[in-house]
């Protein structure tokens, strides 16, 4: 970087040098009055044009310099903002198999304990009948044996209605990230 600048300026110092040494040359082996005055207006103008020109150089390298910067922000901005989704969408997937877990224990815990009602209703049945209590033996075994179809029924409608929420709520793996980039918007009037 450095170098490109130093050679930027060199054709200018390189200008004002000769051009100096020119005048001082010239205005020597001329001895008159007017000339020195000539000589010395001539080296004023070529020092102002020439400090203009490195004005223009130095302002032109400045503002390719901060464009540099701005476009590496932009990038890194870019870079950040698509990390940040990425890990967002891990964050949710990983909640949602968490509280997948924890679903499907609390259900495996109730299903133990209705299982558990149902054979003890089921082994009360069972005893009625052989006791001698037909009749109330026979309505308990169907009362359970019905309960346990209906547990049954309900549970696979509330595990199929689990699978479709969570499906819905987890993004899929393979859809893309979509960057969308835009330039700034510029007023008519100038003014950003």
């Amino acid at each position: 970087m450095f170098k490109t600048c130093m050679f930027r300026f060199l054709p200018g110092i390189i200008l004002v040098q000769a051009t100096t040494m020119a005048l001082v040359v010239m205005t020597l082996k001329m001895d008159q009055q007017g000339f020195w005055i000539a000589a010395a207006l001539m080296a004023l103008i070529l020092g102002l044009v020439t400090a203009f020109w490195f004005g223009s150089i130095s302002d032109h390298i400045g503002k390719d310099s901060l464009a540099r910067v701005q476009e590496k922000h932009a990038r890194d901005r870019e870079r950040l903002r698509v990390k940040a989704e990425k890990d967002k969408t891990k964050v949710i997937e990983q909640s949602h198999r968490q509280i997948a877990k924890a679903t499907s224990r609390a259900h495996a815990k109730a299903n133990f304990k209705v299982g558990a009602a149902f054979a003890a209703a089921v082994g009360a049945g069972v005893l009625m009948l052989f006791t001698q209590f037909l009749t109330i033996g026979l309505l308990t075994l169907t009362t359970a044996g019905g309960a346990l179809v209906g547990y049954g029924v309900r549970a696979r409608q509330e595990l199929a209605a689990r699978k479709k929420r969570i499906a819905h709520a987890v993004p899929a793996k393979t859809r893309p990230v979509r960057v969308i980039e835009a330039k700034p918007a510029v007023r008519e009037n100038g003014r950003g």
